[in-house]
């Protein structure tokens, strides 16, 4: 292969479903190709007197025919690709010139200049496979290749590399994405995607706004809160304008804060679409009931110190009669409670878990802005949680945990504000 190595490889994609591979070699490099040839649906034969417990699990589990032995002149007979990756130099090499006289693709883990193929860096995402060759045929670097196919895969996921569809297009309708707890970074990549594929994104007030700011100039962004109600109730409206921009053909993206389910009404707005004969993607989000405690150091549930949690809003106070919510079984539970929108009703709910039994002497800690760089955490207790919001004057949004939990790893995490 010498007099070729001054040539750049030409890149191509081989179809080998149903197609003969033949594997030299059952160690780590076998390991990590072999998962990518049995999803290309190639018949595999591996040929090796030993093998790694993961590719001897592939055997086993009749992925591949393992062949217990070592290589033997003829083994790439009727062979379209070929992988050689045993520690037997001698065996690579004649194995590697039988591939050569029979014309057989062949990648060589061992010496890439004697082979006749070279594997790139790939990665795969949304039905697009990138794989990345250096063109350096005298430099290769495969931590280059791999960096490269990284950044591309990692723009393709989450969005920053536009990549827009021009022989077909996402098909109309709605996503219901939860954007996460505020920090920009803690949306899906799912989530992020749909966002760089939309025509119009109506969002919450709590949603992570940094992202809006990211995207192209020709998606319309609406503010779910300034959406004209007329004879709609707030709610309706919402779904009113959801309707009509998919009916026009649009993407659209219902970008909320948390996760659409978790007191977030993405049900209503899923029934309200369905009603229509719309189609609904519903991408989860993570939850502010638990990544905001996270955030600040503390842990929703510990070993010895809580085994469950429970997520409350807190939005109607405990002696209203539209309350759903028993806080006489709340009050009597030993592991964690998680209150959400509840910055304004605390002093009513402190005071109702106390006359049903809980000890005033609970820690509480109220995390507002939680994962954002205006974050901040006060503790009290429930006989001084109402009177500690007052005097540090907290404001939505914030979660407010309840537990002993709260003093369980106190000023182990930095706060994303310092």
């Amino acid at each position: 292969m010498a007099e070729h190595a001054d040539h750049p490889a030409y890149p191509v994609g081989l179809r080998l479903s149903g197609r003969r591979v033949v594997v030299v070699g059952g160690g780590q490099v076998a390991q990590r190709r072999l998962p990518a040839l049995i999803a290309a649906g190639a018949d595999i034969t591996l040929v090796s007197p030993s093998a790694t417990p993961s590719v001897e699990a592939m055997a086993d589990a009749g992925e591949i025919r393992w062949e217990r032995r070592r290589y033997a002149d003829g083994d790439l007979a009727d062979t379209w690709y070929a992988l050689i990756a045993s520690d037997d130099a001698a065996a690579n090499d004649a194995a590697s010139a039988e591939a050569e006289r029979t014309r057989t693709w062949c990648v060589r883990s061992d010496n890439a200049d004697a082979a006749t193929a070279w594997t790139p860096a790939t990665g795969r995402s949304e039905g697009v496979t990138v794989a990345v060759l250096s063109t350096d045929a005298q430099g290769r670097d495969p931590r280059h290749s791999a960096a490269v196919r990284d950044a591309i895969v990692e723009g393709l996921r989450d969005g920053t590399l536009a990549a827009p569809h021009h022989r077909t297009r996402p098909v109309p309708g709605v996503s219901l994405v939860g954007g996460g707890p505020g920090d920009p970074d803690l949306i899906t990549v799912r989530g992020r995607r749909l966002l760089a594929e939309a025509d119009v994104v109506i969002a919450d007030r709590l949603g992570p706004r940094d992202l809006l700011d990211e995207l192209p100039p020709h998606v319309e962004v609406i503010d779910a809160a300034k959406i004209p109600y007329g004879r709609f109730m707030a709610q309706e409206a919402i779904n009113q304008a959801l309707i009509e921009h998919a009916k026009a053909g649009k993407a659209v993206v219902r970008l909320k804060g948390g996760d659409p389910f978790v007191f977030g009404r993405g049900m209503e707005e899923a029934q309200a679409l369905a009603a229509e004969g719309i189609s609904c993607t519903v991408v989860p989000g993570i939850s502010s009931s638990i990544s905001v405690p996270g955030a600040a150091g503390i842990p929703v549930t510990h070993r010895g110190v809580a085994h469950e949690f429970t997520v409350v809003s807190g939005h109607v106070a405990p002696d209203d009669e539209r309350s759903l919510v028993d806080w006489a079984a709340l009050a009597q539970l030993r592991g964690t409670l998680v209150l959400l929108m509840a910055v304004d009703k605390i002093g009513a709910i402190a005071q109702a878990l106390i006359g049903h039994g809980k000890s005033p002497d609970t820690p509480v800690a109220l995390v507002q802005e939680g994962t954002t760089a205006a974050q901040r955490r006060v503790d009290a207790t429930l006989a001084t949680v109402a009177e500690r919001a007052a005097a540090e004057e907290v404001r939505p949004p914030a979660v407010i945990v309840i537990g002993d939990v709260v003093a369980v790893g106190t000023d182990t995490l930095p706060n994303p504000a310092e």
